[in-house]
């Protein structure tokens, strides 16, 4: 699968590198709406990824584990390029949930009101007691566009909406309230994107498309793509459905630097890691369990 066309037959999605230079140039946008900093996961400052953005004419939505704090040191109305505030949210349950947030201000609101008390000793794990369906509960009232990163999930693990709904963890009513799914991410096989590609649809849902980098030479790899040239204009975009996306996966060798750099920022928080993910496996454990023991009493 290398596109998807909209019924009026234009490409939407592309699996292709993106000429930034060719979309700035048909009056067009694109921003990697999927990108970290060394505020979680990744060693690349803000001050460096802007200034990749500005050489490469991509605008960028900053997206770290649970936390804002690079946000905090730039003033996005100040910048040459897009920036949209966002944050990708660790659900309790498993799946990672990108925010995008019209102004600032009101993701710091949602942040502190309800971000900060749920964090962990290493912010950037799975929130407490927050599940999908809660963190949406909580989203509801935002000005905000929600979009399910890395739907598959990644390395077997429950971290995509798509995956938890193929396994009966989350239902079809939860995952229709969100507002996209992100069809290409960097970070992904190329399998997992078309299974992304071939669900979104599926539940009504818009499409994004990012990075996921955490190495800065990612930015810009996979991107959205819309007419407008405003926070509110591109948001408002990829909920009518009037965006595209286009990018390649990283290679094997960019995922395995990608994956050591995560890995050896979450060693400061050893302890926590290990607490945190077996208590989610646990949780999948018994999921998985008891709906081995439905089917046998459908079945009997």
């Amino acid at each position: 699968m290398s596109e998807v066309r909209t019924a009026d037959g234009g490409a939407r999605i592309k699996f292709e590198s993106p000429d930034w230079e060719s979309i700035a140039a048909a009056g067009c946008v694109c921003v990697d709406m999927h990108v970290h900093t060394d505020c979680s996961d990744s060693y690349s400052g803000i001050r460096r990824l802007l200034k990749i953005a500005n050489s490469r004419n991509v605008g960028m939505a900053v997206t770290d584990h649970n936390l804002i704090t690079s946000l905090e040191v730039v003033d996005i109305a100040e910048e040459d390029m897009l920036i949209i505030p966002g944050m990708e949210v660790s659900a309790s349950d498993g799946p990672h949930i990108l925010t995008y947030f019209y102004e600032m201000n009101d993701l710091r609101d949602f942040w502190r009101e309800n971000i900060r008390p749920r964090l962990q000793s290493c912010p950037w794990l799975a929130l407490k007691d927050c599940t999908t369906e809660r963190l949406l509960d909580l989203l509801e009232d935002q000005n905000c566009v929600v979009s399910g990163a890395h739907p598959m999930g990644y390395l077997g693990s429950n971290k995509g909406a798509e995956i938890c709904n193929r396994k009966g963890y989350i239902p079809d009513e939860v995952i229709s309230r969100l507002d996209a799914y992100e069809v290409i991410c960097g970070g992904m096989t190329r399998e997992d994107n078309v299974e992304a590609v071939r669900s979104f649809g599926k539940h009504g849902l818009g499409i994004t498309g990012g990075s996921d980098g955490h190495i800065a030479e990612d930015l810009g790899s996979v991107v959205t793509i819309s007419k407008a040239n405003d926070v509110d204009g591109f948001l408002d975009s990829i909920v009518k459905r009037e965006n595209a996306v286009r990018g390649t996966e990283k290679d094997f060798s960019r995922r395995a630097l990608t994956g050591l750099t995560s890995f050896y920022n979450f060693m400061d928080y050893t302890p926590s890691v290990i607490r945190v993910q077996s208590r989610q496996m646990a949780m999948s454990i018994r999921r998985g369990t008891k709906r081995k023991m439905n089917r046998k009493d459908e079945q009997g």
